[in-house]
């Protein structure tokens, strides 16, 4: 039976997750998941391959907004679920190019300070509809701020297949996955076509490929070779490192951890051939 172990949010893109007992399912996503985004002076977004302290930065869910905590300069700030200011431009996330709406200038102000850049916060109003990759997608499934689609999913399974690999084993943080589930052999995410959770369908699009955000530690900030080194042994294909499936959706409503995920469809072909490095002994 595979059954859903964790659920995670990410409110500002590249900035600390949030784990959830229940999640909201909506028309872009995880509700308040990367609804957010640091930019440049070119309003191009800013992550942790760029700015590793922001791994360090500790969000919370209130009533008025998101909480953030920066333990690094003993410093927090508080952000309203709707942005102060009316100003919008467009922001540039990889080859995309929607309307962004500005925060505050006190937002603006706090963030530069204790990352030691000058950047600003945007929020994703309701009005931007960003398309998700059609180049894998097959009707206009609307994401956030997210690198390109509104879901990813891992197999605890597939962690523990990677840990018995490394000398030193990693959390789950490291991949940054919305859903987590239990059950099943590793890589059975890669195999997913179509999955139900609850009365919502989800449709694996794309074998998410990794990058160097995986190298870096979410509680220290500090960077090495792994995982990436011993994925690179047993799942490269195309020159390219997969970990994780990104997935589309239909339909809105709430999952929960412990809520078992039926899966409908099985892809046509395999996605992926493991190969290369054993396990550890």
């Amino acid at each position: 039976m595979l059954q859903i172990a964790n659920l995670y949010i990410y409110p500002i893109k590249s900035l600390g997750g949030i784990a959830l007992n229940k999640a909201t399912v909506t028309d872009r996503g995880f509700r308040y998941d990367r609804r957010w985004m640091l930019v440049d002076h070119n309003n191009l977004f800013i992550s942790q391959r760029r700015v590793h302290q922001m791994a360090l930065m500790r969000l919370q869910i209130t009533d008025q907004g998101i909480d953030v905590d920066y333990p690094v300069k003993n410093s927090a700030f508080s952000i309203p679920f709707q942005p102060l200011k009316n100003e919008f431009a467009d922001v540039t996330i990889w080859d995309d190019t929607c309307t962004g709406q500005f925060v505050s200038n006190e937002a603006d102000a706090w963030f530069s300070k204790m990352l030691e850049i000058t950047c600003r916060l945007v929020y994703m109003p309701d009005a931007t509809e960003r398309i998700a990759d059609r180049r894998y997608t097959w009707q206009n499934n609307l994401t956030s701020f997210s690198d390109a689609y509104p879901f990813l999913i891992i197999g605890q399974a597939s962690l523990d297949d990677l840990n018995i690999r490394l000398n030193e084993p990693l959390p789950m943080n490291r991949f940054r996955p919305n859903i987590v589930f239990t059950g099943g052999a590793p890589f059975q995410e890669d195999t997913i076509h179509t999955l139900v959770i609850g009365n919502i369908t989800f449709h694996g699009v794309k074998l998410c490929a990794r990058c160097m955000i995986t190298t870096i530690d979410q509680g220290t900030a500090g960077r090495n070779k792994e995982p990436l080194k011993t994925l690179a042994g047993y799942r490269l294909r195309d020159h390219k490192i997969f970990f994780g499936q990104n997935l589309v959706h239909e339909g809105l409503g709430e999952i929960a951890v412990g809520d078992v995920m039926e899966i409908l469809k099985l892809n046509d072909q395999d996605r992926f051939i493991v190969t290369g490095t054993e396990p550890k002994n």
